[in-house]
């Protein structure tokens, strides 16, 4: 559980942190991250709910955004009870936390939770390789932000105890930085190529995220796909200096 870093976006409520704080230890699992909290996160009833897992609120970091928070992260899961377009392809929390434990122990793999009445807007679940849902009840489907991260660490924590985990260096996915980089360039150059809709580029540049998410991406294989985009911005250059075009 040491690779497992759970990430809260704007969460709204001091209880509803501190209570996170509490059974991330119940389950072994030692890094939060905040993305924007509440400003009263850091209150005595947050603290009091924390309870023994106090210091962990107290080092907790804060970032003022998702994609910061990611940064160092090889693989990301985004829950999110949500359907409809760009939400697709759902895991169950056993299967989520399957696919997680199976990354190298050398790799960060982050759980994501949005906010507490809106989850994850779709542009941070962009960031996100995997979608994770819970499947509760159609008549309430929302949970409690502590209960349904208990209900993932419970899989991660019995997942470590029957799945065995290999490690192999040379298959550590990249950084979602070094990622997140590559799809920006690759925005650039399919929109320079005309490639992508400029009223609206993104549309399918989701389904190349959705499926280079569920390959993923090590470090050679970015640094290939970068210079396949270098390659054709200096093709494309060409081609609108022999065309005459600025």
């Amino acid at each position: 559980m040491d690779n497992i870093s759970i990430v809260l976006v704007e969460p709204q409520g001091p209880i509803n942190v501190g209570s996170v704080c509490r059974c991330m230890m119940n389950f072994g699992c030692s890094d939060l991250r905040l993305v924007t909290p509440c400003c009263a996160y850091r209150s005595l009833e947050a603290r009091r709910m924390a309870l023994k897992a106090e210091s962990m609120l107290s080092r907790a970091p804060v970032f003022p955004n998702l994609q910061r928070a990611l940064a160092d992260c090889h693989l990301a899961f985004g829950t999110t009870r949500r359907f409809g377009k760009y939400r697709e392809d759902f895991l169950t929390p056993e299967q989520g936390a399957a696919h997680a434990l199976s990354q190298s122990p050398n790799s960060r793999v982050a759980f994501v939770f949005g906010r507490e009445d809106r989850g994850l807007h779709t542009s941070e679940l962009d960031l996100c390789q995997f979608f994770v849902t819970i499947p509760t009840d159609n008549a309430y489907p929302s949970m409690n932000l502590s209960h349904a991260v208990s209900l993932l660490l419970y899989e991660l924590r019995k997942g470590t105890m029957d799945v065995a985990r290999v490690s192999n260096d040379d298959q550590i996915p990249a950084q979602a930085v070094d990622v997140e980089n590559m799809f920006q360039h690759m925005r650039r150059t399919l929109l320079a190529a005309e490639y992508l809709d400029p009223q609206n580029p993104d549309h399918v540049l989701r389904t190349f995220r959705r499926l280079f998410g569920r390959t993923g991406l090590n470090d050679r294989e970015v640094r290939i796909l970068q210079g396949l985009w270098s390659r054709i911005d200096w093709i494309e250059g060409e081609r609108k200096r022999l065309s005459g075009r600025t």
